[in-house]
């Protein structure tokens, strides 16, 4: 009962939330236009990550009107979630140096894994997949209504999770992270009205990050390294993609571009729409086998047909092509014209 009522809270909240900051971005002219996203012929506003981390902090009190305490780890996790959320805020409003994004993000990750009891070589480990999870659903928010369909996707399931290991209060976050993120494609699905931005992709990855490790704390490692890994595929997937697509044109890991999963996918003929879909079953497949991998009906070996998938999805799309060679040339007075210089650049 809890649980619904919580739910029902963050999705309304987000999405009332969702209205007001659209409105107040648009006058402070807090807008952006993203490369590949042609369909908004006007800049759009970028803070309904706001929305989304307020909607689901606001609503986590309930957790003790249900009687079901958040817990120190949870309570930790909130924390430290808040903490990445003003982080992507501040990069929002002004841009921060990737070397400093990443300092906070791991001590944020080290304050969840130290209350999750781990020794100092899987706490290592789990800092650094928590930092590697959180960017990766980053990169993700690329395309209208892919990283909120995704995150809802999985916070869902790994709430799940969390009920199965007595983690009532984790599970209650959960569920509202599911239904704010719910709440606000309402606002973002084709053509959105509002963007995520890294306020609300940071929190959303770390928070579901976070939560991966905090279900498996006291799992056998074999069996938890492939159930974190299965929750996390469709976001391992599209970092991979981009980090090989790059690397091999020669172009800056760091910089943006419409070479992501979903702009591969609209270049094979799928809609926006389309392609969010596709990421959300995708995702779906990834869930339910962490889940399964997580309760025991499956064994470790199940991971390596989802690690599998994901390496032939990356293969498959690498031969998308994405980027193109544009010639500039400049006339020159008494000739036809010269030949300048050759460049690389992103499809839209």
């Amino acid at each position: 009962m809890i649980y619904g009522i919580a739910a029902v809270a963050a999705l309304l909240l987000t999405a009332v939330l969702v209205g007001l900051l659209r409105a107040w971005a648009l006058r402070l002219g807090l807008v952006d236009r993203p490369a590949g996203r042609k369909a908004h012929a006007r800049p759009t506003p970028h803070l309904g990550g706001v929305a989304v981390a307020v909607g689901t902090v606001a609503v986590s009190p309930l957790a003790w009107w249900g009687d079901t305490p958040l817990g120190s780890a949870t309570g930790a996790l909130l924390l430290a979630a808040g903490a990445v959320a003003f982080l992507g805020l501040l990069d929002d409003l002004r841009p921060m140096s990737a070397r400093s994004r990443l300092v906070v993000e791991a001590c944020a990750a080290a304050l969840v894994v130290h209350h999750a009891g781990f020794g100092l070589l899987l706490g290592a480990l789990a800092v650094l997949w928590i930092t590697f999870v959180t960017n990766a659903f980053n990169l993700l928010d690329n395309s209208d209504g892919a990283m909120g369909t995704v995150g809802a996707v999985t916070a869902f399931g790994l709430s799940i999770c969390a009920a199965a290991e007595s983690l009532y209060g984790l599970a209650l976050v959960l569920c509202a992270l599911a239904a704010a993120l719910t709440g606000f494609l309402v606002h973002n699905w084709y053509p959105a009205q509002i963007f995520l931005g890294d306020c609300g992709s940071l929190f959303t990855g770390f928070v579901l990050a976070s939560a991966a490790v905090l279900v498996h704390a006291g799992h056998e490692p074999l069996p938890t390294a492939g159930a974190v890994f299965a929750l996390s595929a469709v976001v391992a997937a599209d970092s991979l993609l981009v980090v090989v697509s790059r690397r091999r044109a020669g172009r800056s890991i760091l910089m943006g571009g419409t070479d992501h999963i979903a702009h591969r996918l609209r270049r094979l003929g799928l809609t926006t729409p389309g392609a969010a879909a596709v990421l959300g079953a995708a995702s779906c497949v990834g869930v339910l086998v962490g889940l399964l991998l997580h309760r025991g009906v499956l064994g470790p070996s199940a991971a390596l047909w989802v690690a599998g998938g994901v390496l032939a999805a990356v293969l498959g799309l690498l031969k998308v092509p994405v980027y193109t060679r544009q010639v500039r040339t400049q006339r020159l007075p008494g000739r036809p014209a010269a030949t300048g210089t050759t460049v690389d650049v992103a499809r839209g």
